[in-house]
């Protein structure tokens, strides 16, 4: 008999304890009351962050909130490249953000970050003064890698590569100081380049500005086109 009232005292203080919890997890499971945000940032404003992210959690609540799933939508925003969150006592939660740092624009609708990822920049106006780059889709990194390399050799030119296009097709066109568009094609990148620069030191350099393109996908010499103009063939020396 007393064994057997031991047990349903245990039994009743493991209900009462079971009660008891249920009623301090729904205590402090409350709706969550504000969000903080922190963090450093250039080109976003506190402002656009809060607006974006405060929809993530308008049907949340403090203890119950999945912060591994705020965070996987809350890298869906917009130039936010890290997210952490944390619960902050009684009803809040914070967001440590870090934003992407744009390099170059991509496809007209997308930026991209130094890792060649793209991200979308609208509500927000991109930055000026980026290359212009584009190409088919999964291309970006294969992309923004050309253009490094490439700028780097038309630097020695004293020239800025301003856009870079991969087409469909393999081939690449480049475009120099926002004026001169370079037709570089599929192959043969290295010999055509060394050709470019030979002629644009020996002649074109003066008359750069009234060039409408260059083509190098000629065996021998470089084809330009001018503004206003036909085109003509300069031929390696």
């Amino acid at each position: 008999m007393k064994k057997r009232n031991a047990w349903l005292g245990i039994l009743l203080l493991a209900l009462l304890m079971g009660a008891g919890g249920r009623a301090l997890w729904l205590w402090l499971d409350r709706p969550i009351e504000r969000v903080s945000i922190r963090g450093e940032w250039e080109y976003v404003s506190a402002d656009y962050l809060r607006t974006q992210l405060a929809p993530l959690v308008v049907d949340a609540t403090w203890l119950s909130a999945d912060l591994g799933e705020l965070r996987d939508r809350a890298l869906q925003v917009g130039w936010l490249n890290e997210v952490r969150i944390s619960r902050e006592w009684p009803n809040a939660l914070v967001f440590e953000l870090v934003e992407q740092q744009p390099v170059a624009r991509w496809n007209d609708d997308f930026l991209l970050n130094p890792e060649g990822e793209p991200f979308a920049f609208a509500p927000l106006s991109p930055p000026a003064g980026l290359p212009d780059l584009a190409g088919p889709a999964g291309s970006s990194e294969e992309v923004l890698d050309y253009y490094h390399r490439l700028k780097l050799h038309f630097e020695q030119l004293s020239l800025n590569l301003t856009q870079l296009r991969l087409e469909p097709r393999g081939a690449w066109r480049l475009q120099l100081n926002d004026g001169a568009w370079v037709m570089l094609g599929r192959r043969q990148h290295e010999v055509r380049l060394a050709r470019l620069s030979a002629s644009w030191q020996r002649e074109l350099s003066s008359l750069g500005d009234q060039i409408r393109y260059i083509d190098l996908r000629y065996p021998n010499g470089v084809a330009v086109a001018w503004h206003g103009e036909s085109e003509f063939t300069v031929q390696d020396e």
